[in-house]
């Protein structure tokens, strides 16, 4: 890999201005393209702010080149990744486009949280080129970003992709089999689940089951995983556990009726100012606000 890419990023919006930003700042010249012209044109603003506001070079911001065109953002690209709409026939045209206009040696990737990259990628002329990255949002505080193979990846691809973000300041993981959810939501929402069904069956509020979460064994996930959690205690007592346990957590293969009922009634989370709990604008942006701050301080101490 040269020790200076050149990154073409398509779609500058949450994800894609934050996605640029990171590039720019480990050094790379990045092109970005974006099909709604307002948020090409404040593109490089927002990443200014950005720097400036963590307290980072915000020269970085003169590597990044905003482009209308789709074919010059991506035509000199040694890495493309895109970053528009969960639309799964958005995303498999856009690689139909994208394939045209790179050079044969250029690595695709698409940034998607859920959808399997296998299908984004199946029509496109060679997919041994062409995988996944999840990048978690922001993108800039956030270091994990899962790097997700198919079948027809190679493992050059694999390699170089997990070297750019090494490289860059980000944590890869590489995900080995194309599955829903790849590795970080599967988890997430494993939890979520249960934390939905004890609320449904009136075993606690949602109140507490947040409560519950960040005074136990949110406070030292960060440092301890699950596994090295259960070799921690045993895995024997882990088994014990489960044994135990594991049958009476819910195992539905849907989604819960209870969350069901919540959205066909309009309860919509912080959309609407109610879902689980009721949320005002006031409790919704001093919540917004300690999870950035969260993640600020946890940046500053990586």
């Amino acid at each position: 890999m040269p020790a200076k890419a050149r990154i073409a990023v398509i779609g500058s919006g949450l994800m894609g201005h934050g996605i640029a930003q990171v590039f720019a700042l480990a050094g790379h010249d990045v092109t970005i393209t974006d099909s709604h012209r307002p948020n090409l044109d404040t593109v490089k603003q927002r990443i200014e702010s950005n720097l400036r506001d963590l307290g980072d070079d915000e020269k970085a911001v003169e590597r990044v080149r905003p482009v209308a065109d789709m074919a010059e953002c991506v035509r000199e690209a040694d890495f493309v990744v895109e970053a528009v709409l969960e639309d799964m026939p958005l995303k498999q045209k856009i690689f139909g486009e994208i394939e045209q206009h790179v050079r044969p040696d250029t690595i695709l990737a698409s940034n998607t949280s859920v959808m399997p990259i296998t299908e984004i990628m199946q029509g496109l002329r060679d997919r041994s080129r062409a995988l996944g990255t999840h990048w978690w949002n922001p993108p800039f505080l956030v270091p994990l970003v899962e790097v997700i193979g198919t079948q027809w990846t190679s493992q050059a691809a694999i390699d170089f992709t997990m070297k750019l973000h090494a490289d860059a300041g980000k944590m890869p993981a590489h995900v080995k089999k194309d599955v829903p959810g790849f590795i970080g939501n599967r988890l997430q929402h494993a939890l979520w689940r249960e934390a939905i069904s004890l609320v449904e069956n009136g075993i606690c509020d949602a109140e507490t089951v947040d409560k519950v979460i960040k005074a136990a064994f949110g406070r030292r996930i960060a440092v301890l995983g699950p596994l090295e959690n259960a070799d921690l205690i045993g895995t024997d007592l882990t088994l014990a556990i489960h044994k135990t346990v594991l049958p009476a957590i819910d195992h539905r293969p849907g989604p819960s009726p209870y969350l069901e009922r919540l959205v066909a009634e309009g309860k919509l989370g912080f959309k609407s100012g109610e879902g689980f709990r009721k949320w005002s604008p006031e409790q919704q942006a001093a919540l917004r606000a300690k999870v950035l701050q969260h993640l600020k301080k946890a940046r500053e101490n990586d």
